[in-house]
């Protein structure tokens, strides 16, 4: 009888185990970035529309009307495949520039010529750069900066596209365009 209640306890230790295992596998899924098929999907859902935002924002008219775009994971695709332009960005940022729209950049990154540099080879067409100053620690207060020095420039930043949430922190723009970042894990 001792072999069997041993034998019991231990069937009982390996299924617990089993559902712990189980258990615990959606939470190691959910902090997975999503294959680069599901990213497209949701890129293209993200920028659904906004051509025709861009058109009939255009027809209202103003003064240097602009879009800004971040780089990482936004225009370029750099999580999955990096220096290669985002298709529905790319399109995007085409249009406006066709109508007449700037072409403006707030990115984390460190210099200037090298971030155009990558856009201009991905395709983009691309107005001004602003980027991080030595001083800065956060991407937030980079992105919040680069679009208010846009806006003391004298453009109407009509739309802003990124893929995180302090690519929107402090508003200086009318319309976002929010790409995923899968709760921060594409920077």
């Amino acid at each position: 009888m001792r072999k069997s209640s041993a034998g019991r306890v231990l069937a009982a230790g390996v299924i617990a185990g089993a559902m712990t295992c189980l258990a615990a596998s959606p939470a190691v899924s959910a902090s997975r970035v999503p294959s680069y098929q599901t990213w497209l999907t949701d890129v293209h859902t993200a920028m659904q529309g906004g051509a025709a935002y861009l058109d009939g924002r255009i027809a209202q008219g103003g003064e240097k009307l602009a879009v800004v775009t971040d780089i990482d994971n936004t225009a370029l695709e750099t999580y999955y495949r990096p220096g290669e332009p985002t298709a529905d960005v790319l399109s995007f940022i085409k249009h406006a520039k066709e109508k007449g729209v700037a072409v403006l950049v707030a990115s984390y990154r460190s210099s200037a010529s090298d971030a155009k540099e990558a856009l201009v080879d991905a395709g983009y067409p691309v107005d001004r750069v602003c980027v991080r100053k030595s001083s800065e620690k956060h991407a937030t207060d980079t992105k919040q900066r680069c679009r208010k020095d846009y806006a003391a420039a004298g453009y109407t930043i009509i739309a802003n596209v990124g893929n995180r949430p302090g690519d929107f922190t402090g508003g200086n723009y009318e319309k976002g365009f929010k790409l995923p970042d899968y709760n921060e894990q594409l920077s």
